[in-house]
């Protein structure tokens, strides 16, 4: 710290910027911004759509207190119970044992422990990862979690404060992995569904302060650092061209892509989308070692997934930093878009070439798309209500029952999050899938209003955004292909629920 403080240049940009902030609020534009958000705001709040949009929905309303959410929720705490009732039955000799008190403090700490699980998760190359690691990882996760909740009689796995949609959401997955046209093909997405369903379980129920709450985003983005630090020295050093990931007519002199540990580039830069926000949110909250330690960090990322010229993800990456920079201060939104569009032409040219294929009906991934979703159809029009079951293997193979892809090829998966889910698990588990992601976001915005503490709500910004970010990214990428990305897509969707409850518990304290 005393070496940021007799920094020149530190001074020197601090003097520039509060300078530049000070002046930018007492200029007459701040001044007509003021007055122009004022309004806005006004007109809003009395109208009948933000009424209906901002107001607490009855199912929702109503889920805390209903049997349903009471019973499902002590379903999911069975093993918590049975824990406490041992613990209480044999407290003397429980916390006499150096081993029960040790496990008890681990599972206290499960936020740490998910934290390092992804880390290691992002670290991990593409040869040595297996996917049942994830699920055999947060199992353990979820047993030391339990644990840990023997001595605290308030700790459970807050199933009931994920709302009502998530439950529901669930159950649909039960429901196309039973009724599958191949339940055997299903089982092994399954495992996939219920890793993701605990990430996002541990890391609502281990958080309880936003120290640990940063400890565990913080041990993720690691990860996130060691797998861009590698997509850079890939970028360096050069990657084969894979014909199939880039049209070399339309891309011309356009290197290999990177994909770090990831096995394709689009994988990587979608993980390089959901997390490079929350960095940037680490950046702002941390103390000046922690600054210079999240601005290489973002430095490393940002060059990565311009080495992965994967498009989708650019435009998910800024969509996110918009949404972010719209809910910390909407003044920044159109600078951000003014300096972004000033910026490119002084991109790397393959980089600029790469951006101006953008919509190209041309090229042939875009091209390949639009033939899947027209392949996709002919799967709807028979399957659109209860699916073909869980997974891309059903899905695959129920392709190979109608007319091919203009090359020959059956589609592998819709290209699509949206299409596959209603493809996958029916109409029903597609609707109960998008009122859990707008009542997520929604809630998640309301509690950035009602926020006291700085740090959670730039969190939670930042969270929303990346989201916002990976649901563009959806509707030209099948972003839960590689289950890795699933796992991270929802420990994303985690972390929101952890600083939606942040805030509720410090609204609780300063009105109790």
């Amino acid at each position: 710290m005393s070496i940021t403080k007799s920094s020149l240049f530190v001074r020197l940009f601090l003097a520039v910027w509060l300078g530049l902030k000070n002046a930018a609020a007492n200029s007459a534009l701040g001044r007509a911004c003021d007055r122009l958000q004022g309004w806005v705001v006004r007109q809003a709040q009395g109208s009948a759509i933000w009424n209906f949009v901002w107001r607490e929905g009855k199912v929702p309303k109503a889920w805390p207190g209903s049997i349903a959410c009471r019973l499902f929720t002590a379903i999911v705490n069975i093993p918590c119970a049975i824990f406490k009732a041992v613990y209480r039955a044999g407290q003397r000799v429980w916390d006499g044992s150096l081993f029960c008190r040790l496990m008890g403090t681990l599972g206290g700490a499960a936020f740490l422990f998910l934290g390092l699980f992804m880390m290691v998760m992002l670290m991990a190359p593409h040869e040595k990862w297996n996917n049942i690691y994830g699920l055999m990882g947060v199992v353990a996760l979820t047993g030391l979690f339990v644990v840990g909740s023997a001595s605290r009689s308030r700790r459970k796995l807050e199933l009931d404060a994920q709302g009502p949609y998530f439950t529901v959401y669930m159950a649909f997955i039960c429901i196309a992995t039973v009724g599958s046209l191949s339940t055997h093909m299903s089982l092994r997405f399954f495992a996939f569904h219920l890793t993701a369903f605990l990430i996002v379980l541990l890391a609502v129920s281990s958080v309880r302060k936003y120290e640990q709450l940063q400890l565990m985003v913080s041990l993720a983005v690691v990860g996130l650092s060691v797998a861009a630090l590698y997509g850079c020295y890939q970028g360096y050093i050069g990657v084969d061209i894979v014909p199939s990931q880039q049209d070399m007519s339309v891309n011309a002199g356009m290197p290999g892509r990177v994909y770090s540990f990831f096995d394709n580039p689009n994988n990587f830069a979608e993980q390089l989308e959901m997390l490079l926000p929350l960095n940037l949110a680490l950046f702002l909250n941390c103390r000046w070692r922690g600054k210079l330690l999240s601005l290489l960090s973002l430095c490393l990322g940002v060059a990565a997934i311009g080495f992965t010229y994967g498009r989708a993800s650019w435009i998910g990456l800024a969509c996110a930093v918009v949404v972010f920079l719209a809910l910390l201060n909407w003044r920044w939104v159109p600078v951000f878009l003014v300096l972004g569009l000033a910026a490119i032409p002084f991109l790397p040219e393959t980089i600029y070439n790469r951006i101006l294929t953008i919509g190209n009906t041309k090229d042939s991934s875009t091209q390949y798309r639009f033939e899947i979703f027209k392949t996709t159809r002919n799967l709807m029009e028979d399957y659109w209500f209860r699916g073909v079951g869980l997974g891309t293997d059903v899905m695959k193979k129920v392709f190979e029952t109608y007319p091919t892809n203009f090359d020959g090829t059956y589609p592998v998966h819709t290209h699509n999050n949206y299409l596959q889910m209603w493809g996958e698990a029916g109409i029903f588990a597609l609707f109960s899938y998008l009122a859990l992601l707008l009542w997520r976001l929604k809630t998640g915005v309301k509690a950035f209003c009602a926020a006291l503490d700085p740090r959670v709500r730039r969190m939670l910004a930042a969270a929303i955004g990346a989201f916002c970010g990976i649901l563009v990214i959806g509707l030209a990428e099948y972003t839960w292909f590689y289950p890795r990305n699933m796992f991270t897509y929802w420990f994303l969707f985690g972390v929101i629920g952890a600083c939606v409850k942040l805030t509720q518990m410090e609204r609780a304290r300063h009105t109790a």
